[in-house]
């Protein structure tokens, strides 16, 4: 385990606080009386630190322009940040043996921890100098994680939390562009719950609500990590697969099939049977996002016209 190293300021709680690290790290350098060229040094690319990160709202850049930054007067070998809370996890350059580690807090909440590497341990000077820079970090980096939790939430449907039909527009074609790069497989399959307008009609849609968010959550109890699940439209659903060709997508889509028909969605004391109809397509060579979409809509329609609850696959 690499050793952590932080600055107690508060109640043994390692953290940096805004404004009262600055001071405190300014007055550390200051006892320190060191040359007036190394603080004017240290003053000016403390600014260039401060004037970079402003340019980003990119959670990545933040990070990797504080490394880029910090290393001329820190070095150091790897970077780590991670965000628990906004899914973030993220790891730049070696990590070595000796590792300074900090709690990134602002206004009484968390942004993280933040943790440098390198080969050597790091000086109490150095973590002096280190404490006092990472001011400059937090509020640009609070402003990247707000921007990406506004972004990630206008991705999002808020009913069921899959993710919404403006991104399955982009993550299509990069996950196109991606497969092809790489000679992967790519597959996509489109799920529709059936008879759904008759369980709005009879029990209400606050429980044909209830009834979409049970299915979301079995889908993705079902799918990979790697999958992604996307609300469509309605009560219809679309997962795409990276990864997996013809007979995997096949075999995924009747697990989903067998798991939704297995359960039964329990709503203000009904207990509601749901069945789902499937079609699934496979990146062929000449595909474009709406061909691979087009294909799985046909192969759906297939399994309605043979009587629902079934997977069907198509291609040209």
């Amino acid at each position: 385990m690499p050793r952590t190293l932080a600055t107690p300021i508060e109640d043994s709680n390692y953290f940096i606080a805004g404004y009262d690290a600055r001071n405190r790290a300014v007055h550390k350098l200051e006892s320190k009386k060191p040359e007036s060229e190394i603080r004017h040094q240290i003053l000016d690319q403390a600014l260039k630190i401060a004037g970079n990160l402003q340019t980003t709202l990119d959670v990545d850049e933040v990070i990797s322009f504080f490394s880029q930054g910090v290393k001329t007067l820190v070095a150091h070998d790897g970077v780590t940040y991670a965000n628990e809370a906004h899914d973030i996890d993220m790891t730049i350059g070696e990590l070595t043996a000796n590792s300074c580690t900090y709690r990134l807090v602002i206004k009484g909440g968390s942004l993280g921890e933040l943790a440098l590497y390198r080969k050597k341990a790091f000086t109490n000077e150095e973590l002096i100098l280190l404490e006092y820079l990472l001011c400059s970090l937090v509020y640009p980096l609070r402003n990247a994680i707000m921007y990406k939790q506004a972004r990630d939430a206008s991705m999002k449907d808020p009913l069921t939390g899959a993710m919404n039909r403006s991104s399955l527009d982009q993550t299509v074609n990069r996950e196109i562009d991606l497969a092809r790069r790489h000679g992967k497989p790519l597959s996509l399959m489109v799920i529709d719950l059936d008879h759904f307008k008759k369980i709005n009609d009879t029990y209400g849609h606050s429980i044909g609500d209830k009834v979409l968010q049970g299915t979301v959550n079995c889908i993705q109890r079902t799918i990979r990590s790697s999958d992604i699940l996307f609300r469509y439209g309605g009560e219809e659903f679309v997962v795409l697969l990276n990864g997996a060709a013809k007979k995997g997508a096949t075999l995924l889509a009747e697990r989903i099939r067998e798991s939704i028909e297995k359960g039964e969605c329990e709503a203000e004391g009904n207990k509601i049977k749901i069945t789902v109809s499937i079609g699934v397509s496979s990146l062929d060579i000449d595909d474009e996002p709406e061909s691979l979409f087009i294909n799985a809509d046909k192969a759906l329609y297939n399994a309605k016209e043979d009587g629902r609850n079934c997977v069907k696959f198509y291609r040209p």
